[in-house]
């Protein structure tokens, strides 16, 4: 029996959370709460708005609204039990649901990484090359980056799980985290860590390194391009296009790289908790913000979608 238990993978897990207290439980429950619900809200409204509005069925708005759609899974994946942990005694999750937590969020977040990716190359065809962008972003070709977005994410994260659970926990059932994710799982692992450090390297290299190399790339190109306008206020009309775009990559993957490219040595549970909490909670609740505030023809379907709702007084307070 001993040999069994220190062998074998734990039927359940226990996330620690953040803390025992219940008034700071609670504080924390309402807090990513309204997190979470301004999060649906924002992005279910974003999606909503490009479906309703002819003009914005353009490439653009297509990576939008599956930008969207991979906000919603990614909080959705966390969130609801992060929530009802905070509220209650026991903070176990299942060994499946644990794997299913785990392989969800990478999912999302790695074909995250992907999608963002695509959505850089759009803005260099549309500022670099404009002549070539009714044939590169035809409606095929988007449809195919998409979907290679998606397939590659679920697939690298299958990898990452598999491997994950297939090392030896010998016995030790409690995460320090308020979710099953990979660095706080290698870490309680007993064997296999090296091995399990190396697969996530590679990972990191393919999902993280590369593509932030490609949208760097990308937006030296259109900086060179926008440079070489000769009015300032096409530099400016050129440059507007794609600065919602430029602070979303700059929130997701500087919190993400914080996370999962941060030397082992100074990563403490406690910093990785808040870069988690970060990138969870508070960046899918501020993209749609980022776009909707930033985009003029966003701001314009909202204001055509409250008149048809009979809003327009408010509005003219607006």
């Amino acid at each position: 029996t001993e040999i069994y238990n220190q062998t074998s993978m734990p039927r359940e897990f226990i996330l620690l959370g953040f803390s025992s207290h219940p008034e700071i439980q609670l504080a924390l429950f309402m807090g990513f709460l309204s997190l979470y619900l301004v999060t649906l809200l924002g992005n279910f409204l974003t999606i909503f708005l490009i479906g309703a509005e002819p003009l914005l069925h353009t490439p653009m708005y297509f990576f939008l609204t599956n930008l969207s759609l991979l906000e919603v899974g990614y909080t959705s994946s966390v969130l609801p039990q992060m929530l009802a942990h905070l509220l209650a005694e026991q903070r176990s999750i299942s060994l499946a649901r644990c794997m299913a937590q785990m392989y969800l969020f990478l999912s999302f977040g790695i074909t995250e990484c992907f999608l963002l990716t695509v959505m850089s190359y759009d803005r260099y065809i549309a500022i670099c090359l404009p002549l070539h962008y009714p044939l590169r972003m035809a409606k095929k070709e988007c449809v195919i980056m998409v979907s290679i977005s998606w397939v590659g994410g679920f697939l690298i994260s299958a990898i990452n799980t598999a491997s994950t659970f297939q090392l030896s926990f010998c016995g030790h059932r409690e995460i320090d985290h308020f979710l099953c994710e990979m660095p706080a799982m290698v870490s309680l692992a007993c064997a296999g860590k090296d091995q399990a450090h190396i697969v996530m390297s590679i990972s990191c290299v393919f999902t993280l390194v590369c593509p932030l190399f490609s949208i760097i790339l990308s937006y030296a190109f259109i900086l060179g391009t926008i440079l070489n306008i000769p009015s300032t206020e096409g530099r400016h009309k050129a440059f507007s296009t794609c600065s919602s775009h430029l602070v979303v990559v700059s929130l997701f993957f500087g919190t993400v790289i914080s996370m999962y490219l941060r030397p082992r040595s100074s990563s403490s549970m406690g910093q990785l908790k808040t870069s988690s909490v970060f990138y969870i909670a508070v960046t899918p609740m501020l993209n749609p913000l980022i776009y909707s505030l930033r985009n003029k023809e966003v701001k314009a379907a909202l204001s055509k979608a409250l008149r048809k709702c009979g809003f327009q007084k408010t509005m003219g307070r607006l």
